[in-house]
């Protein structure tokens, strides 16, 4: 059977308007995710990586569904939201994802080494 109890898919089950607005998150990416989405996509082919993901009431930055991994890119502006990250964290992980989260300024000065990590972290497959 498709989608939960009632035959709704978990598109449907979104928030109204989670659609539209990822659609304007991938638009205005910051230029640490356009760094992170290259780098993944020249680096990890195999897997496959979708951006801005609604994942119930938030938004991540980018989701492998296949790997059940979640990356989180961060700005400074997350050392003040820590509770509400840490809550968007909890939310992930409670659907069965992995979550890793980087700060900006590593993936823009070294981007090489955080897709490294991200490789230690598809289901036991190395880069």
């Amino acid at each position: 059977m498709r989608g939960n109890a009632d035959g709704l898919t978990k598109r449907q089950l979104l928030p109204s308007g989670a659609v539209s607005r990822a659609r304007e998150l991938r638009r205005n990416s910051t230029d640490a995710e356009k760094k992170l989405w290259r780098a993944l996509r020249e680096a990890l082919p195999g897997p496959k990586f979708r951006r801005q993901v609604p994942l119930g009431p938030y938004f991540a930055d980018f989701c492998s569904h296949a790997e059940k991994l979640v990356i989180e890119v961060d700005g400074g502006q997350h050392a003040d939201t820590v509770e509400y990250d840490a809550a968007c964290t909890r939310f992930i992980e409670s659907e069965g994802n992995r979550v890793l989260r980087f700060w900006n300024n590593d993936v823009l000065a070294n981007p090489d080494g955080v897709v490294a990590v991200v490789g230690q972290h598809l289901n036991g497959r190395n880069i």
